[in-house]
Parts: structure tokens; sequence; C-alpha cells
């Protein structure tokens, strides 16, 4: 009876931590609710389960954040690019650490995957050579414990990099970037907390 009890308590604890990790939706697909603009640059609607981002005459972009700041945690998003020269991404905790989408406007070349820190631009170059599909759903996912986070695309891994004194908490961004021409959509945007 002892070896049941203890059976039953090993079987509840791994499946409540398997629970924890389940990714659920922080993006309803009808409006944006738990969510907030930095500034009203650009079009951002929602309809269908699909979020289309949409740059204005003005180019001033803008990042949509979560509501809720996040501590460790994975999210994924299935992305697909638009028209004109797609610049865009995820935040993660504040706006200095962001995995890019498409095209890098310092570098003037697709750095899909790779880290962005202002100060050191790309310390790590990621390889998207025959995983990335331009023209189709891309699905990016990005693990993100203490300071270290780790980027897959379409299910390859591609990058892990530490980031120096990177928030611990904060929220997670989606960027627009300013003086683009551009359309990108989402949908599925699903998140864990660690």
């Amino acid at each position: 009876m002892k070896k049941i009890t203890i059976l039953v308590l090993l079987i509840s604890v791994f499946s409540s931590s398997l629970s924890a990790q389940k990714l659920k939706k922080i993006f309803n697909g009808k409006n944006l609710d738990g969510w907030h603009l930095s500034n009203q640059d650009g079009t951002w609607t929602a309809d269908k389960g699909i979020l289309t981002i949409q740059s204005s005459a003005a180019k001033k972009g803008a990042i949509l954040w979560t509501d809720k700041n996040y501590k460790n945690f994975i999210i994924e998003a299935d992305y697909k690019n638009g028209e004109g020269t797609i610049d865009s991404g995820f935040f993660l905790r504040s706006d200095i650490d962001q995995i890019q989408i498409g095209i890098s406007s310092s570098l003037h070349k697709d750095m899909t995957g790779s880290p962005y820190l202002p100060k050191l631009k790309y310390p790590v170059v990621a390889n998207v050579d025959g995983i990335l599909k331009d023209t189709d759903w891309n699905t990016m996912k990005i693990k993100v414990v203490g300071n270290t986070y780790t980027v897959w695309l379409n299910g390859k891994e591609l990058v892990t990099y530490t980031s120096e004194g990177m928030p611990l908490e904060g929220p997670i961004g989606i960027q627009l970037h300013p003086g683009k021409e551009m359309s990108i959509f989402y949908k599925n945007i699903r998140l864990a907390e660690l």
C-alpha cells in the first residue's frame, strides 16, 4: 500500500509539472485584450484568430506589449510575412533584448531568429537557410530562463544566448519597426510560465 501511495504522489507531481508548462493562448484572436500599444502608430487588428500589423504612412513604428509581466517562460507563435520590408520580432521583458523577424535595419539582411541588443547589435547570428519559409507560416519558439534564451524556428533550434543585465521580469512585446513600409501576420500566440 505504501508503494502505491508513493507512486500516486510521484505521478501527481509529474503531471502537475507538465501541466504547468502547457502552452496557453495569450492572444484571443478577436481583439487586443491583455495587450497594449506603446503608441498608436500603424494598424493593429485582430480578426478570425489573426493579428494583422500594417505600418502607417508616418512609419513611426510601435510595440504591442503584454499587460502582464513574466519571469521564466516559453512563448510560441506562428507568423507570416506580408508586404514590404519585414522588420519585426519579439521583445523579451524590456525593449532591450529582441529576437529578430525579418530584415535587420542596420545590416540590411534577413536576421530572423537572431538576438538583437542595441549596444551589441547581433551578438549571435542564427542560420535559417532551409528552415525559413518566405511566403508561408513559420513557427517561432523562444524559451527564457533567467537571462538565457533559446530560439527555435519551425522546430529547429537556432541559437542560445545569455544576456548580461537582462531584466528578470517584464512584459513581452511584438515590434513594428519604425521607418518601414510593411505588414506581418501573427496567430496562435501561446505562452507557458516555467
